[in-house]
């Protein structure tokens, strides 16, 4: 299994990208114990010690630590524990979603890799639809109109989303849609 890891402007806080999803649908926090009932995983990568809260996505874990901790300690532990839960619930397949759940996994993505990026541009990048595997976002701020803005569609956010989401076919701006 794959993950890979991103950093954050936030010298606290690292995003894990498993290479199969996590949940079937939406979004939790975890910041008490008694959130943690919610999530076998959650629950695992706080007992690891120091970790402060978990944010999870069908593609994404963000794990803030406590500000004493380090990194170079923590990140093994919390691959480790990912890699466990998987071939522990790899007999437990998860459905093949529909599109509701693949919308939600795109505007996952979205804000997760991509805007971040985008915004350091000076930019955003809105989700307007999916539909027979075409992918249709709205560039925005200084992103739009802009010359490279064809190549970030193309060579990131479609190469990001077609990596991680095996519907997606293509990605289109909505001013070439319309």
């Amino acid at each position: 299994m794959n993950i890979e890891t991103q950093t954050t402007p936030d010298p606290d806080i690292i995003n894990f990208f498993p290479s199969q999803p996590l949940t079937r649908q939406g979004s939790a926090e975890f910041i008490d114990r008694k959130s943690l009932r919610k999530s076998p995983l959650a629950e695992q990568l706080f007992d690891i010690g120091n970790i402060v809260s978990i944010f999870i996505t069908s593609d994404m874990i963000s794990i803030t630590k406590a500000p004493e901790a380090d990194w170079a300690e923590l990140k093994p532990l919390i691959m480790a524990e990912i890699m466990d839960f998987f071939t522990i619930n790899a007999s437990q397949e998860i459905p093949a979603g529909e599109n509701s759940d693949i919308i939600q996994s795109i505007q996952a993505l979205l804000d997760a890799r991509i805007r971040p990026a985008v915004k350091r541009d000076g930019g955003d990048i809105k989700f307007i639809d999916f539909n027979d595997g075409i992918v249709t976002v709205e560039m925005q701020g200084s992103c739009k109109g802009c010359p490279y803005a064809m190549r970030t569609l193309k060579d990131g956010v479609e190469k990001i989303l077609k990596a991680y989401i095996s519907e997606v076919k293509e990605v289109r701006s909505s001013e070439m849609s319309s």
